[in-house]
């Protein structure tokens, strides 16, 4: 087999980055390291970059990565200052990356690299597919801890933002370059993907991958991720629905409350005036004085919001929208 070729060197258009973010992964990375370097090398046409983003390991992992960088001249290492969490490491990832085909997935071995051209080919031959996503079909995973929350997630993700799919969680997926550069990950976005390449209306295909137990090192996952799960997809509807048009959101709740606010003051004023009632130790009294204070105050925060999209947009140039290219 014959040296490969760096992308300094070749066309980038056909060129391919492999994205692996990872934390406290010692034990598993030199094989998968070595695995993907000997799958990929097997197809000669080829033109790579294995880019592994260290997320601020702590066991050793660092060491490793560094040395299998002077060993392995298409590799490329990023080392963050502390552990950002998986988005920020896939964003760390795209930034540093070069290939005109990105590739990511899991540091653990648990994705097979056997599936990388697979899914190179399959965005070669589909020009209008913009994202190929895995779907673990045999998923090798506890039931009850993994599996199933999984398949509620699944669900509940495909129903709140319409992008169909069978498998939000696998991590093994491949983008056009192009795709990568019209958002940014924040939080916990990573698994929202699909829902993001959407919105800048990305063609996306799901594809079934083979997918192995854990051997090494132990679940970065716990019960938590659910909490982050619900509160990041609350943002990802809203900013579907009213990213351009905040004051639907908070204006309308506003609206409801201050005109339930005012029919309140209305019927006490009513019942003062003409049947000289005492309404001033009525809680009713009080209900209407908070709706009323609150429904203006979401009507402000709605008309600020209004601004602050357009500061946002008008200043950088920034269009609110994008136009959808010819292949």
């Amino acid at each position: 087999m014959g040296q490969p070729v760096t992308l300094d060197k070749l066309n980038m258009s056909n060129s391919i980055s492999v994205i692996i973010p990872i934390f406290n992964e010692v034990e598993a990375i030199t094989n998968l390291v070595e695995k993907i370097q000997s799958i990929i090398e097997e197809d000669s046409k080829l033109v790579y970059e294995l880019v592994i983003v260290d997320d601020g390991s702590t066991d050793g992992t660092n060491s490793i990565i560094t040395e299998l960088e002077n060993t392995f001249k298409n590799l490329k290492v990023i080392s963050l200052a502390r552990n950002y969490g998986q988005s920020t490491a896939l964003q760390a990832g795209f930034d540093h990356s070069n290939g005109d085909i990105v590739i990511t997935m899991d540091g653990d071995s648990q994705n097979d690299p056997s599936d990388i051209p697979l899914i190179v080919e399959v965005l070669q031959k589909n020009i209008d597919v913009d994202l190929v996503s895995g779907w673990r079909k045999n998923r090798q995973d506890s039931v009850f801890s993994r599996k199933l929350p999984s398949i509620f997630a699944n669900y509940l993700i495909s129903y709140i933002t319409g992008v169909k799919l069978r498998d939000y969680g696998c991590s093994l997926k491949g983008y056009r370059r192009e795709l990568i550069t019209k958002f940014r990950l924040y939080g916990e976005m990573h698994r929202f993907i699909p829902a993001l390449a959407a919105e800048v209306g990305a063609k996306i295909i799901e594809i079934p991958v083979k997918h192995h137990p854990r051997l090494t090192g132990v679940s970065k996952y716990g019960i938590d991720r659910t909490i982050r799960v619900i509160l990041d997809l609350i943002w990802i509807q809203f900013s579907r629905q009213f990213m351009h048009r905040p004051n639907h959101a908070f204006g309308g709740i506003g609206l409801i409350m201050l005109g339930v606010g005012l029919l309140i003051f209305f019927g006490l004023f009513v019942e003062k005036v003409f049947f000289g009632g005492d309404i001033g130790a009525r809680p009713l009294l009080t209900l209407g004085l908070l709706l009323t204070l609150l429904g203006t105050q979401l009507l402000a925060v709605g008309l600020l919001g209004e601004l602050l999209i357009r500061i946002y947009h008008e200043p950088s140039g920034r269009k609110q929208y994008q136009i959808k290219n010819k292949k």
